[in-house]
């Protein structure tokens, strides 16, 4: 019996990362992480930093995406992300220093605003280098 798939669009600012047929996606929500088979109930959630999974053309794949949307219908899901990356395309020197720098920026006083924008931007940096760390022996 053939699995049932959904379409999946995986839209980043700067380009369109996945485009195509998919049989199951877990994603980071706002609440946990979220799976999706087709024929999933319609649904528009907050995306969070983290690492996405899905199950394409019967292979895996891996990516660190920072935070969004992902709106679900039955037959397909968009998702809209500032960035994804896959593991081999993060850049880890880059990631360690950003994280050095949100370190040591939320040490500082710092307004509410500044505090939560620090803390966006060491969400991101440890997230790429979760997910580099994670899956960059599979390349």
């Amino acid at each position: 019996m053939p699995r049932q798939t959904f379409f999946l669009e995986i839209i980043a600012s700067d380009r369109y990362f996945f485009k195509g047929e998919c049989e199951s996606l877990v994603f980071p929500a706002i609440d946990g992480e979220c799976g999706v088979l087709a024929n999933h109930e319609a649904m528009v959630t907050a995306l969070k930093a983290g690492e996405l999974r899905f199950l394409a053309d019967g292979q895996w794949h891996y990516a660190a995406v920072s935070d969004g949307f992902t709106e679900i219908t039955p037959k397909a899901v968009t998702i809209l992300a500032d960035t994804v990356e896959l593991p081999e395309e993060i850049d880890v020197k880059r990631a360690e220093a950003a994280k050095k720098r949100a370190e040591a920026r939320l040490r500082q006083k710092q307004s509410m605003m500044e505090y939560y924008h620090t803390q966006a931007s060491l969400n991101r940096a440890m997230n790429r280098l979760r997910v580099s760390a994670k899956h960059r022996h599979e390349i």
